[in-house]
């Protein structure tokens, strides 16, 4: 089924929030600050003010900025325990810190892992079978030798891509679940930055629900997970946004109760020699993945989930990826964009979809 609007179709794109229609994102600073400004407009016109009585607060952590707002009386509580929660996962899972549980993984080889690590171990190694291993934290020395994680960027020789290659896989991985105690092979190392940012908006939402928040949204650097609906009963808007910073964006999705996450080579890249070489690495290849996507965007109820296969959707490539939805479209949906401009809308978010150009609906 194909949608068909005329209008020139703009590859690249990110995510933010948008309550009302108009809003644009240069950066993950001035997406917020657009919120905020949309919410202030919405309030200041609001019959019902003690409703709709907000709280918003930014913090830098996980290397993006992230916005956490909710409504209510527990509102306040709510949201500084939100970014206590932030703070703490960003010290744990942290490969940059040398005190967090996953460096001293690294750099000791095995650690005793507590229970967010252990949960992050256990959906990691769901997602490395169920995508064809296109998943994988194990990846992590294969990022070191292209410098992605210091920035020190350089393109490595063949020869040194594959031995690295050597250590990468997360069957290597031993885990010994009556002690929760991981073990890695000489020279692996881990990092759960592929799906860390999901786990946590999904772990902030609990935090709302302790607190009997029942609106909240949260943006962690372009991962945007909302918990119920707005206060005035309808459903969030989030707005598939080019990263241009243009006011040009791709569609608009109503959502509650879900995550809505992309994944795209646009996010962290460098160029050498005329030549472009981004972050997602494809673990056969140990270089960057080469599919027909430009583009994947995940939405499901589980923002872990949705983080990860936001990654593992784009190794694959558009014919694999859909086929995976076929199996899993219970889980989640997706909205796909190819290097040739096509957009594929997955059909179990067509109604929540609504955008001025052409794209086609992938039926089950």
């Amino acid at each position: 089924m194909r949608k068909t609007v005329p209008f020139k179709i703009v590859l690249l794109f990110t995510i933010f929030i948008m309550l009302l229609t108009g809003c644009k994102a240069r950066d993950q600073k001035s997406a917020d600050q657009n919120v905020e400004s949309a919410d202030k407009q919405q309030e200041e016109t609001s019959l019902d003010t003690a409703s709709q009585e907000k709280v918003q607060k930014n913090v830098f952590a996980m290397d993006t900025y992230m916005t956490v707002s909710a409504y209510g009386e527990n509102a306040e509580k709510a949201v500084d325990a939100a970014i206590d929660e932030i703070n703490r996962l960003d010290v744990l899972l942290s490969t940059g810190k040398d005190t967090s549980q996953v460096a001293c993984i690294n750099q000791n080889g095995s650690a005793v892992l507590n229970d967010d690590t252990q949960t992050l171990l256990q959906k990691s190694l769901e997602l490395y079978e169920s995508t064809g291993h296109r998943f994988d934290i194990t990846i992590y020395p294969i990022m070191c030798v292209w410098g992605f994680p210091t920035q020190e960027y350089r393109v490595p020789e063949q020869d040194e891509i594959a031995k690295t290659l050597e250590l990468v896989g997360s069957d290597k991985l031993s885990y010994d679940e009556a002690t929760k105690t991981l073990t890695l092979r000489d020279g692996m190392a881990i990092d759960f930055g592929g799906i860390a940012k999901g786990y946590t908006s999904s772990r902030l939402m609990e935090i709302f629900r302790e607190y009997n928040v029942s609106s909240a949204m949260v943006s962690l650097g372009g991962n945007v997970q909302v918990l119920g609906t707005k206060t005035d009963g309808s459903d969030w808007r989030v707005a598939v946004q080019n990263p241009d910073g243009t006011d040009d964006y791709l569609g608009i999705l109503a959502i509650k109760d879900k995550a809505v996450i992309t994944s795209g080579g646009y996010e962290r890249y460098f160029e050498k020699d005329g030549k472009t070489y981004h972050h997602i690495m494809d673990n056969e290849t140990g270089k960057p993945a080469d599919s027909d996507l430009i583009s994947v965007t995940i939405i499901s109820k589980d923002g872990m989930l949705a983080d990860g296969l936001s990654t593992a959707l784009f190794v694959m490539g558009k014919e694999d990826a859909l086929n995976y939805w076929r199996e899993h479209s219970e889980e989640f949906d997706a909205i796909l964009v190819t290097k040739d401009g096509e957009i594929t809308v997955t059909q179990g978010i067509a109604d929540s979809f609504s955008s001025e150009r052409n794209y086609d609906i992938a039926e089950r």
